[in-house]
């Protein structure tokens, strides 16, 4: 499998997961049954994605990034879609963890480039 198919691969499962974390908002605590179902989905899914990356990259870089990138865009998705504000420390922590990512994907030996 090629870099950029495993990356392609870890990036839908972060897609997944940050839906499924919407449908989780939207649920109502597991209240409303569509978002619930599409929750699931997107989890279960999310993680059987994430599973595939796992046979190139590493689990601890694999999660890392997944982790990363998706509190990151459920932080933007709260923004946007529920009107949750983030203040100037949530900010700073998510540039922090946007650079983690950056460190990780350029400089280390770990996942292959």
């Amino acid at each position: 499998m090629s870099p950029a198919a495993v990356y392609a691969l870890l990036l839908a499962a972060i897609v997944l997961e940050v839906i499924g974390t919407t449908a989780l908002q939207l649920s109502q605590q597991l209240t409303r049954f569509w978002p619930s179902v599409l929750l699931v989905a997107c989890y279960t899914t999310s993680f059987y994605v994430l599973s595939l990356t796992l046979k190139v990259i590493p689990v601890g870089i694999a999660y890392a990034i997944w982790s990363a990138l998706g509190i990151v865009l459920i932080s933007a998705v709260g923004l946007v879609c529920f009107k949750q504000r983030l203040d100037v420390p949530a900010m700073i922590g998510l540039a922090l963890i946007i650079a983690g990512v950056v460190v990780v994907n350029l400089f280390s030996k770990s996942i292959s480039h």
